[in-house]
């Protein structure tokens, strides 16, 4: 899983190592890279393996080929998708596009979001950090514990 968070300084080039769990886990999958598009939830990038854009492409699919939904979601998520290839040393280069969008000057916070991870500038990922934090203990209730009893 992608847990924790890891802030990395992009440089001249303008590349930026991935966190060596990140890609040990994305290794152990059979990648060699991620897939990262704009969040349209936050100013960040979503970063997930191949299995999971496939997955959301598939959901897509299943909508209406005519309803606008199944393009707005295409058009969001698809269309602005990239595939970053690890160099050999386990770094990817971002587009001014995608850092643009995160607001990312010089580095960025890869954040653990369990199967998926997402990446910010740091300034921006603390006030998010603080504001989901508060509003995860608003809501703990509703994060439920479910114990699956071993029935033999």
């Amino acid at each position: 899983m992608f847990l924790s968070t890891f802030e990395n300084r992009i440089d001249k080039k303008g590349r930026v190592s991935v966190p060596a769990s990140f890609r040990s886990y994305l290794s152990n999958l059979g990648y060699n890279g991620i897939f990262c598009y704009p969040s349209f939830n936050n100013p960040s990038i979503e970063a997930w393996t191949q299995d999971r854009i496939e997955q959301i492409s598939d959901t897509i699919d299943d909508l209406n080929p005519f309803e606008e939904k199944r393009d707005f979601f295409a058009t969001s998520i698809l269309s602005e998708s990239v595939n970053l290839q690890f160099d050999n040393e386990g770094r990817i280069s971002l587009s001014q596009k995608l850092l643009n969008h995160a607001r990312i000057k010089q580095s960025m916070m890869f954040v653990g979001q369990g199967k998926t991870f997402q990446i910010w500038e740091p300034k921006n990922f603390e006030k998010f950090r603080m504001n989901a934090r508060k509003k995860s203990n608003l809501n703990r209730a509703n994060l439920r514990w479910e114990q699956k009893l071993n029935k033999q």
